[in-house]
């Protein structure tokens, strides 16, 4: 989710569910050890719970991001090892770190012993041609016996050459049943399932075998499926009155982030998807991704969007939204 889960996204995405637990795109160690920790660290604590994910292979400096997320109020700290990016294997970190599990290991054990949060790993079922589950298995029990407990896994190998990050999201075949098989093999681990994830009919079918479910683009891409998180999976009656007063609770978030000198465009792309499926949907993507209309636009460009797509809020007041 590398440049969609800023915590312009994170922010919007919290108007629509209180519980859902958020995850920021992935950073490389050295741009938090060596780059702007702003930047690439904050956010707002209304996002809490959040999560800072990690990209990086040095045991030391992984603990010194460690420390660093929780010192700046992270609730979680997760090292990836799925992400199948050449960029990223050139940093010798994502996926390919699955073929060193006594490294990820010893990643794992500083970052613990650094920190007082969970560290957690989000990972693939295999590599290449590495089809076994023995292999998933393997890896699995030895990274948790330096003390991770929670699993994220993508249920789909990653292929390191030939194939580009998209690619690797779709042509890998997905293997649920190894996802669920390493639940069984390790009741005492918390085992989360990823990929390929689109409605709350197939994660309620997911839980009946593992812990938790990740869901990324489609949540990016259809927002309001988040609407649903709280009652279906924290018991909490909160849930957004509509897809407008969820947007109209951001207004003074988006007019202090402007006057701080945002860009309007930085923002409305990760709201495009807010009416997925409702009529003017098209319209609203439009007006709010037309680079003339952005440019030197503040909030009345969002207000004028949102009352086209008036029909559409009182179709789903009762009921009736497809």
């Amino acid at each position: 989710m590398l440049d969609w889960t800023d915590r312009h996204y994170r922010r919007f995405a919290r108007e629509l569910s209180r519980h859902a637990w958020l995850y920021t795109e992935m950073v490389n160690s050295g741009a938090i050890l060596h780059g702007d920790k702003l930047r690439h660290l904050r956010f707002d604590e209304v996002e809490n719970p959040l999560a800072l994910q990690l990209g990086g292979s040095e045991p030391a400096d992984l603990a010194r991001c460690a420390k660093i997320a929780e010192d700046w109020g992270y609730d979680e700290v997760n090292l990836n090892v799925g992400c199948p990016s050449e960029r990223v294997q050139s940093g010798s970190f994502g996926a390919c770190l699955m073929l060193e599990p006594t490294l990820v290991s010893d990643c794992v054990k500083a970052m613990r012993d650094a920190c007082g949060i969970d560290v957690t790993i989000k990972h693939r079922i295999g590599i290449d041609a590495v089809e076994d589950y023995g292999f998933l298995l393997n890896f699995v029990a030895e990274v948790h016996e330096a003390g991770c407990n929670t699993f994220i896994v993508h249920a789909r190998n990653a292929i390191l050459k030939g194939l580009s990050p998209k690619e690797n999201r779709e042509i890998p075949p997905l293997k649920y049943d190894y996802v669920y098989r390493l639940k069984r093999d390790l009741p005492q681990l918390e085992i989360i399932i990823n990929g390929g994830i689109a409605d709350h009919a197939a994660a309620q079918q997911h839980l009946q075998h593992v812990d938790g479910v990740m869901v990324g683009r489609e949540a990016y891409h259809n927002a309001w499926m988040l609407a649903e998180v709280d009652r279906l999976y924290y018991g909490s009656d909160w849930q957004p009155e509509s897809r407008h007063a969820a947007m109209r609770a951001l207004r003074s978030y988006v007019e202090a982030e402007l006057a701080d000198g945002l860009p309007l465009r930085l923002f409305t792309r990760h709201i495009l998807g807010l009416f997925q499926g409702m009529p003017g949907a098209r319209q609203w993507r439009r007006t709010l991704s037309d680079a003339k209309l952005l440019k030197d636009a503040g909030w009345p460009l969002i207000e004028a969007a949102l009352t086209e797509m008036r029909p559409a809020a009182v179709t789903e007041q009762e009921g009736s939204e497809p």
